[in-house]
């Protein structure tokens, strides 16, 4: 679960850029690019839209449509705009009108209201708590503000600090209902920054689909969903940057990506991270011990929606290998291991079989029972 606040608030060094994804859409400078076919030029347009920021993060919206469907573009790209705004006004907590926060604030032993989308996500959040073995818990929002504090301040939490903040969290305490939630503890909180922005995305590609656009794209700070065929191509070819390459302009690729469709989501201690008493800890906590979960510098998963793919991607962050067992049915992942200089990637079977890795990089591939 994240640490941290919106991006245009972090300190200096929390975020550095967008985890380690994009579509390269041209061959530039030696990039990766679209796998390439030949298309009539006049088939198929791209239109794009970068709003300003949502869910603290950047964003791209891409839509492709027919030249004789032009003018539908742009209400195209309006419509994924306002899903993911949509979803940003009832789950952030940031925001303090947002059903979540008023959730939050609110007295234990009542029914609080809320809408189906809202409640489709702590639903989904409590059934990848289960598989993931607590790995993945929005519960632990007591920990996630204590580590923040903690990173105000640059002082460590005391044993005692954690093990009240422990006791805070945990899915006991929270029941849900068909329209509505219950705390049985007024002090219990739920932070959905693990898996909202997935799920946003999800909407947002949801209404390309419902304005007729037969192709497009929603990257939202570098987590991504697309669908149908992008322009002049038969595959959209994501790339996935090296954790440890120092800067944004000196970032490097690992390999490319190369999928029809579905969800493609990043999560690593690289590029958001806080320094406390002079070290450096991941913005991604094990719930299961409170502390941060340093041991993974990067995790990409690959699945059908990205709601999913990007609440594995921070389970796995916690995991390690050992988690890639628990995946469910059409997910993939690779696990960036080691450090600079020394690293390697563990990837399951599928995975394996769209990537293309870059040297100097050791890729080994890994089983899953039952698989």
């Amino acid at each position: 679960m994240s640490t941290l606040p919106p991006a245009d608030t972090r300190r200096d060094g929390e975020a550095r850029w967008p985890l380690g994804l994009f579509v390269a859409l041209l061959v530039v400078g030696g990039g990766a690019a679209f796998l390439t076919r030949d298309h009539p030029p006049d088939v198929r347009l791209r239109r794009e839209r970068r709003p300003q920021r949502i869910m603290g993060t950047s964003c791209r919206l891409m839509v492709v449509v027919r030249r004789s469907a032009r003018s539908r573009a742009g209400a195209a790209l309006q419509a994924a705009e306002s899903a993911l705004r949509d979803v940003e006004r009832r789950m952030s907590s940031w925001i303090g009108s947002s059903e979540l926060s008023r959730f939050n604030r609110g007295p234990a032993d009542r029914a609080h209201p809320l809408s189906a989308p809202t409640l489709a996500v702590l639903k989904a959040s409590r059934a990848l708590f289960r598989r993931s073995g607590g790995a993945f818990d929005i519960t632990c929002r007591p920990l996630i503000q204590l580590w923040r504090h903690a990173g105000k301040s640059g002082k460590r939490p005391t044993r005692a600090e954690l093990r009240g903040a422990r006791a805070a969290s945990g899915w006991p305490d929270i029941a849900l209902r068909k329209a509505s939630a219950t705390k049985t503890r007024a002090s219990a909180r739920v932070d959905l920054g693990g898996i909202a922005k997935g799920y946003g995305i999800d909407r947002a590609v949801d209404a390309l689909r419902a304005q007729g656009a037969p192709g497009g794209l929603v990257d939202v700070g570098g987590d991504l969903r697309v669908y149908g065929l992008p322009p002049l191509a038969d595959r959209w070819e994501v790339a996935i940057r090296d954790p440890f390459a120092p800067t944004r302009k000196q970032a490097r690729l690992i390999g490319t990506l190369a999928i029809k469709e579905g969800a493609v989501c990043t999560s690593g201690n690289y590029a958001r991270f806080s320094t406390i008493e002079g070290k450096r800890y991941s913005h991604i906590l094990d719930p299961r011990s409170g502390e941060p979960a340093d041991a993974i510098p990067s995790v990409t998963v690959i699945g059908p929606d990205a709601m999913r793919a990007d609440g594995w991607a921070t389970a796995l962050s916690v995991l390690g290998e050992s988690g890639l067992a628990r995946l469910p049915k059409g997910f993939e992942a690779m696990l960036v291991l080691g450090k600079r200089g020394a690293a390697r990637a563990v990837v399951t079977p599928g995975f394996a079989q769209l990537f293309r890795k870059r040297p100097p990089f050791a890729i080994s591939e890994v089983s899953r029972p039952g698989r």
